[in-house]
């Protein structure tokens, strides 16, 4: 056979098939394209080892398995739509070795047009992302646009790779079938389902218990371990459900005769028994991306639109001066480089505190804090104990208390303390007042951990039990010493010009790391700057791989539906030749089509709602504590999403039922 008959065939094939073709190529060379795009980004040399290019990374990597698994996903359907049109080709007298070279023809043709057009649209619009990068950043860097061959090399093996290994998944299916099997193999029906309790309990198991981890997390430290099993669980029973579950809802509705009897509903439900094991799959990827698209898209935006309230949460006052290692030399130092700065620039200070604390961690037992090793938040129940001197406390109050060396005031950020008597590092102390507010910090539940505020007759107290957090590690001395001693704080809110605000909170801070021996200072508009390029990077990401995967949840719905139209296309032609109309067909079409098509986006939003509160810990982890903000962009998200579902809905149903009839 001339060689150029398969070049011939494998272009003729890729016409008569373009209704598959087109949209799988269409995607392919988006995927390419954005994984291009991606990929320029994350080596661009002006950002660094940031946190942004940590996140680019991250997502370069998502969209490598994104590619593999989707792709091969829907070459699957292509495959079997072909596997009838193959066996013709067989039968006629074209060997396999023949067919096979026409399908590394067709490949070939596929893997370049699409890798091709991929990288040039890369090219193109990738300096477009760069510039969108930049306005979401809200950020003066310096980041210049860069070609970058590595890129494009990697991006063409990558999915020249991809492209091999569907085609040998492809050739080997072809060899294992006969023709006969081929002929059939793009109509062959499934055997009605057995009805596997086992798995569909399974389900509601694995779902119930996502759904209870998720509702019972209370704290944003705990949200973090419990999230991700959470999802685990979430993910295999949506799977086990759809498959399992799903059949036996569909005979449940059988053996409901008012339900079942109509011409609208028994056709649609009798063919998706029998198709069902087909169609769970493709259902709880439909379920699973739409819901990752809905968390990626409304985490993200929540997080950049309360950027002011993540800065607020972050920074509770524009600026704050501390030293490790609290000295009456450095305590002079510190107050007076922030009042010679501040003489220098018409700005003043307001809600201005200067106190000594100390802090630990420990947990709570009763009415007992057991010391944990110093910085050790990783335990279950952990809290914090910061430690103030009374003098410091009634300074900051306007007071004029007094404590005994065995009483202690006590302030909690979140539930209230509750009880007489509290015990520190061997000291038991009497609870004279449990204090409702302080000017210095307002509760909030919300915290990454439980805060408590002990007031304290004197800092020798403090000192004493600083110590004891050390314990008996072999730390450096240098290390041992800043542990152990009262921090000196200094921090207040400034009013005046934006400009000198920024200016001389620069200054103050420059002096103080320089000159003060522990100095150390942190500013909320100083640090606007790196919230914004790491939470504006959170939000490029989300749209960028949210656009990704609706992408492929949109492609999967129409594949979907081409394919079980053609698989229907029989059935209904011989249910009009005994009688059916072609308005009872269409009403038909449009039960199976709703029934199975939104069960997805019902249960995406099922699982968004039950996650609501667990995902809220974890925004409070990234100091976002404004929840009717994330309440607010997760019903936008939904209601936007859910519309655009419903227009490919109405598309994707159309072709149905023109292939239907």
């Amino acid at each position: 056979m001339s060689s150029s008959i398969y070049g011939k065939l494998a272009l003729t094939n890729l016409k008569n098939n373009r209704k598959t073709y087109i949209p799988y190529i269409l995607t392919a060379v988006l995927t390419v394209m954005m994984y291009y795009i991606m990929d320029a980004l994350s080596r661009n040399s002006a950002i660094g080892d940031s946190n942004l290019h940590l996140i680019l990374v991250y997502a370069r990597a998502v969209i490598i398995i994104f590619s593999v698994i989707f792709l091969f996903y829907t070459n699957s359907f292509l495959i079997k739509r072909r596997k009838k049109e193959i066996g013709v080709y067989n039968i006629l007298g074209m060997g396999k070795r023949h067919i096979a070279r026409m399908l590394v023809v067709e490949t070939g043709v596929t893997a370049a047009v699409t890798i091709g057009a991929g990288i040039i649209f890369g090219i193109i619009f990738s300096k477009l992302m760069y510039l969108i990068l930049l306005k979401i950043l809200n950020y003066d860097i310096r980041m210049d646009f860069e070609f970058a061959m590595d890129t494009l090399v990697y991006t063409v093996v990558f999915f020249l790779v991809i492209f091999c290994m569907t085609l040998v998944y492809n050739l080997f299916q072809i060899q294992l079938a006969n023709p006969i099997e081929l002929l059939h193999g793009g109509s062959h029906g499934e055997k009605e389902p057995k009805t596997k309790w086992l798995m569909t309990v399974l389900g509601i198991v694995l779902l119930g218990t996502g759904y209870l981890i998720a509702i019972k997390v209370e704290r944003p430290l705990e949200a973090i371990q419990a999230f991700f099993v959470a999802v685990v669980c979430v993910i295999l029973g949506t799977y086990s459900l759809f498959t399992a579950g799903s059949v036996a809802l569909l005979k449940g509705l059988r053996k409901n005769k008012k339900f079942y009897y109509q011409t609208k509903h028994f056709s649609a439900v009798a063919g998706m028994i029998y198709r069902m094991k087909q169609n769970a799959v493709g259902l709880a990827n439909i379920c699973i991306l739409s819901t990752m698209v809905l968390v990626m898209i409304s985490t993200t935006i929540s997080l950049y639109v309360g950027m002011e309230d993540v800065l607020t949460t972050r920074f509770p006052r524009e600026f704050e001066a501390k030293t490790n290692v609290s000295t009456p030399e450095s305590d002079r130092a510190v107050d007076r480089i922030i009042e010679e700065e501040l003489a220098k620039v018409s700005v003043k200070p307001t809600s201005m505190f200067r106190y000594h604390d100390g802090g630990v961690a420990a947990i709570e037992q009763g009415d007992e804090f057991l010391l944990q090793e110093f910085g050790d938040y990783s335990t279950d129940g952990v809290v914090e104990v910061i430690m103030i001197p009374l003098e410091d406390y009634n300074r900051m109050e306007g007071t004029r208390d007094s404590l005994g060396p065995d009483e202690a005031y006590i302030y909690a950020t979140g539930k209230e303390w509750g009880r007489d008597r509290v015990s520190l590092g061997g000291r038991t102390y009497r609870v004279a007042k449990e204090l409702k507010e302080m000017k210095l910090v307002s509760k909030d539940e919300n915290n990454l951990v439980n805060s408590y505020y002990l007031i304290v007759s004197d800092a020798e107290q403090i000192r004493e039990i600083l110590v004891k957090s050390c314990g008996d590690s072999d730390m450096q001395e240098d290390w041992a010493e800043q542990i152990s001693a009262l921090n000196y704080r200094v921090t207040f809110d400034l009013k005046g010009g934006k400009e000198d605000c920024l200016n001389v909170t620069q200054a103050m801070k420059d002096r103080i790391e320089s000159e003060v021996h522990s100095g150390f200072c942190e500013s909320r508009e100083l640090s606007r700057g790196e919230f914004y390029f790491l939470y504006g990077g959170l939000l490029f990401i989300g749209i960028y791989l949210g656009a990704l995967f609706l992408m492929a949840t949109v492609l999967i719905m129409y594949y979907k539906q081409i394919s079980e139209g053609y698989d229907d296309r029989e059935r209904y032609q011989i249910m009009q030749k005994v009688g059916m109309s072609k308005r009872e067909v269409r009403q038909s079409i449009r039960s199976q089509v709703l029934m199975v098509f939104f069960l997805p986006l019902v249960t995406a939003v099922v699982h968004i709602a039950v996650a609501f509160g667990v995902i809220t810990k974890l925004l409070a982890v990234l100091n976002l504590t404004n929840v009717p903000l994330f309440l607010v962009c997760t019903i936008v998200t939904v209601i936007v999403f859910a519309l655009f579902y419903g227009i490919v809905f109405s598309l994707t149903a159309r072709e149905y039922y023109k292939i239907v009839n």
